[in-house]
Formats: C-alpha cells, sequence, structure tokens
C-alpha cells in the first residue's frame, strides 16, 4: 500500500512540475500547423506540429503550401502564410503581474497579428522588425508583409 503512494506521488509530482517548467520558459506553442512548416533550434530544424512550444531565438518557417498559428504566453496570436520566416527574437511575461515585452522579426512572407495582454498593458514593450523598417504596436491586430528572400 505504501509502495503504490510513493508511485502515486511521484507521478502527481512530475506531472505538476514537468510541463508547467517547460510552459515557464517557452514564448508559446503552435496551435495550427498545415503543410511544412518547421522550427530552427540551435542551429537543428524541428517539425512544427500542434502542441510544439517556441522559444525565445527560434527561427518559425513555412513551406511554400504551407502556414502555422502560434499562441504566445500572453494570449497573443501570430499566424504566418506560405513562404514565411519568422524570428522570436525577445519574449517575456509574468502571467501575475501580465508585464511583458516582445520583439518579433519577420525576415519573409506575411504575418497576422492579434495582440495580447502585454501590448494591450504596454504597447511601448512591443515591436515588429522587417528587414526595412521596426512597427511599433498601437493597434489590436494588424498584418505585416515582407517580400523577397530574408533568410540572412
Amino acid at each position: 500500500m505504501i509502495k503504490a503512494h510513493r508511485v502515486a506521488l511521484c507521478a502527481l509530482l512530475a506531472l505538476s512540475s514537468g510541463p508547467s517548467a517547460l510552459a515557464a520558459e517557452a514564448a508559446g506553442m503552435v496551435k495550427v500547423a498545415k503543410g511544412q512548416v518547421s522550427i530552427e533550434r540551435n542551429g537543428k530544424k524541428l517539425p512544427a506540429a500542434v502542441g510544439s512550444l517556441v522559444e525565445v531565438a527560434d527561427r518559425v518557417r513555412t513551406g511554400a503550401d504551407a502556414s502555422v498559428g502560434v499562441t504566445l504566453r500572453d494570449n497573443t496570436l501570430l499566424s504566418a502564410g506560405p513562404n514565411s520566416l519568422i524570428v522570436i527574437e525577445k519574449f517575456a511575461f509574468d502571467n501575475t503581474t501580465q508585464d511583458g515585452n516582445m520583439s518579433i522579426r519577420v525576415r519573409q512572407g506575411t504575418l497576422s497579428v492579434a495582440s495580447g495582454k502585454i501590448a494591450k498593458r504596454t504597447p511601448e514593450s512591443v515591436d515588429f522588425h522587417t528587414p526595412t523598417s521596426v512597427l511599433g504596436v498601437r493597434g489590436t491586430e494588424f498584418v505585416i508583409e515582407v517580400e523577397g528572400a530574408g533568410d540572412e
């Protein structure tokens, strides 16, 4: 009987500390992925399936007939279309205070954004970069399109 309680306690501790510890380090999660979508992390190319964590410094890339939807921890929604390359350059969010900041680089393709808690609380803490401009967030929904190869 004691052994069964130990096993149950160990399982409960693993469930309560495992995924939440990982989620605390992640910027967000892939919610939708269609076609060839990958996450490039530390020089490795990983498939971006639904449920994949997206971390700071990750490059999210879509193929010619692909699209991806990522929900960041502050509920910002990022939707990238075909032939897109998006880099999560900076992301920090405190769920208790709602404080945070983010910087997203759109190197190529299209990105539709529905801003989350960070932009609503402190819009000056959010920016999006393209090869030719820096965009501050003052609205709640917008689209960015970058033409040409931005694979630098």
